[in-house]
């Protein structure tokens, strides 16, 4: 892991798999989710239809370059996931050697959503590319919300960081307030990015809703954080919403 300033004044440690991350983040498109990249998705490990091997064979077959599961409130489907992942080089070593298979593969990077309260709003956090043992951030994956002072959004974010990962805020525009208001207080404690590039719509063929994008460009640029996209897939499909 290597020590690196979030803001300044601040340091944190994080890992390599965040570090690779945040060099795709720099790369994020209106273009990139859902054929590209896509970083917002549930099994059934929590509140989604697909199983971790549905979801697995579905990112294979569509040639993503990169993802991750963000259950919320576990890493269940992820660990499913990275087992179909071994499991798939078992019974495909010649295969798993060449080149051309390997790019195949899309890159499976760990994630969580986490329900939090950002000046009195519950809002949500997604984690990415953190160590799911770390002890800061298990109290955080039992597969239930946090509660208490563990829920406020400064702590939920320490913890992401803490064990060598990357916090966004996801769907910024959906809330209780304006993203005028939860994107700086979000950046005030520290967080990474937002999840710039999100269909609030939920069309049949996924697409960033421009309006509320633009919005969140805006202010993403204006805080210098890093910008994400993901279908926040619930149904039977990685594509869409539901």
């Amino acid at each position: 892991m290597t020590e690196q300033s979030a803001r300044p004044g601040e340091r944190y440690y994080i890992s390599q798999a965040a570090q690779e991350l945040h060099h795709v983040f720099q790369q994020v498109t209106a273009h990139s989710c859902p054929h590209q990249y896509n970083f917002h998705m549930h099994t059934h490990c929590s509140d989604g239809k697909l199983t971790p091997g549905e979801l697995m064979e579905q990112a294979v077959g569509l040639q993503l370059k990169g993802f991750a599961i963000t259950d919320h409130h576990t890493v269940r489907g992820y660990q499913k996931a990275c087992q179909w992942l071994e499991n798939w080089r078992w019974k495909h070593p010649s295969n798993w050697t060449s080149n051309q298979a390997k790019s195949k593969l899309p890159k499976l990077w760990c994630g969580v959503e986490i329900t939090s309260s950002l000046l009195d709003v519950d809002v949500h956090i997604l984690g990415y590319a953190f160590a799911p043992d770390h002890k800061a951030i298990r109290p955080y994956l039992q597969g239930g919300a946090p509660s208490g002072e563990d829920r406020q959004a400064s702590l939920v974010i320490k913890a992401i960081q803490a064990a060598g990962g990357v916090a966004v805020l996801a769907h910024p525009v959906r809330y209780r307030r304006s993203p005028e208001d939860l994107i700086p207080a979000a950046a005030a404690l520290g967080i990474d990015g937002v999840e710039t590039y999100y269909a609030y719509d939920h069309p049949p063929e996924w697409r960033p809703t421009p309006h509320k994008t633009e919005r969140v460009q805006v202010l993403a640029s204006a805080y210098q954080l890093l910008s994400t996209c993901g279908t926040d897939s619930h149904g039977l499909t990685l594509t869409r919403r539901v």
